[in-house]
């Protein structure tokens, strides 16, 4: 148990990195013993009362202090009294605010507690306190092959406290319902975790958080700037394509047929070995792609965009799949081809879904424009 929690004579010179925490309570020496000592206790309640003793009697030493509440918190986790364990994290962390794992541990409660904004408050905390020490600069009055250790060893016993603080933040953003909480989260994940394996999902949160508070400005910065990090990026691409798509802006559906174009020619839709995902980021393209023609009243071509994004979605997505049917039977409807467009029409109003009833509508008003040029 010692072994897995306490960072011993190897670590001893860590403490001089900055912004991140480590208990070190060296071998031998009275709190040592109190520990060994009540680790041999099996009964839980007498456990604790032993931490609380431990406590009083080593108020004076953080480490102590922050080891003492940490072992409370997590008997009280683990007999599911989880806001007595967050209380105990919490004064453990007033001792150590930039330990990791005891921030990883306090995330894990309030993840159990479903206090999103306290998971994301100790998991960017965490983040933040990692990266600033992996990223400076030796301190002064020690060599360069001791720095080099401690940074060899912080990476090692940091990684994966990190990694699990970096997805409890990312799930706090996943599982926020209101968008402009949602923004905040992303706002305070990115500076925590640079480079992270989530980037792009984050990227799409935000666009669709900063689309739905109607932050349109925002929007295209941080669309433009993600597309700078990760110029490939399709989803990104099909999020900014759609976003100019619906701009009023001078300018804006240009935007939209580029990024159309250039998520076509990534994808390879049409390709034998085209997969789901392939399928429906090139039919998605096609379809915006094809719905920009028509804004432009170049009917015309914004036809073959959309019969193949249909040809693409079927089967992939009923929702795009439908999508790219209304739009489709809308261009016949305009190009004044009204079998085409009834015959489209027709199978777009079998899909159940937000695209059900714009369909019937336009399939009505279709079926009287057939009607009245018999």
């Amino acid at each position: 148990m010692r072994g897995a929690l306490i960072f011993l004579l190897t670590l001893l010179s860590l403490p001089s990195l900055a912004q991140v925490d480590m208990i070190m309570i060296p071998a031998g020496t009275p709190a040592d013993q109190a520990i060994q000592t009540i680790s041999s206790e099996t009964d839980p309640a007498k456990k604790i009362a032993l931490y609380e003793d431990f406590l009083e009697k080593f108020s004076s030493d953080p480490a102590a202090v922050a080891f003492g509440n940490w072992q409370i918190s997590q008997s009280y986790q683990t007999s599911g009294e989880l806001e007595k364990a967050l209380s105990y994290g919490d004064k453990a962390l007033a001792a150590q605010p930039h330990n990791l794992d005891i921030l990883m541990s306090q995330a894990n409660i309030a993840q159990q507690m479903k206090l999103t904004a306290k998971a994301m408050g100790y998991a960017t905390t965490g983040g933040k306190a990692y990266n600033n020490a992996l990223h400076q600069t030796k301190p002064e009055g020690m060599n360069e092959k001791q720095f080099a250790a401690n940074m060899a060893s912080l990476q090692e016993t940091g990684k994966n406290a990190y990694e699990f603080l970096e997805s409890a933040a990312f799930n706090a953003i996943v599982d926020e319902k209101d968008d402009k909480t949602r923004m905040g989260y992303i706002e305070r994940f990115t500076p925590a975790f640079p480079g992270s394996r989530f980037d792009e999902s984050v990227t799409q949160y935000a666009m669709y958080s900063l689309g739905q508070l109607n932050d349109s400005a925002r929007l295209f910065a941080y669309g433009e700037k993600a597309l700078v990090a990760n110029p490939n990026s399709q989803p990104t691409m099909l999020l900014l394509a759609n976003a100019y798509l619906e701009d009023p802006k001078l300018g804006s559906l240009p935007k939209a047929i580029s990024y159309s174009q250039k998520v076509v020619a990534l994808a390879k839709a049409d390709a034998p070995d085209a997969d789901r995902s392939r399928k429906l980021s090139g039919g998605a393209a096609h379809s915006t792609l094809g719905w920009a023609y028509i804004k432009q009243e170049k009917t015309a071509a914004a036809i073959p965009e959309l019969k193949i994004a249909a040809e693409l979605l079927k089967g992939q997505d009923d929702t795009s799949y439908a999508n790219a049917l209304y739009r489709l039977g809308y261009a016949y409807g305009k190009a004044n081809r009204l079998a085409d467009a009834r015959t489209t029409l027709e199978e777009a109003v079998k899909i159940p879904g937000p695209l059900q009833g714009p369909s019937r509508e336009l399939l009505n008003r279709v079926n009287s424009a057939h009607a009245k040029a018999k």
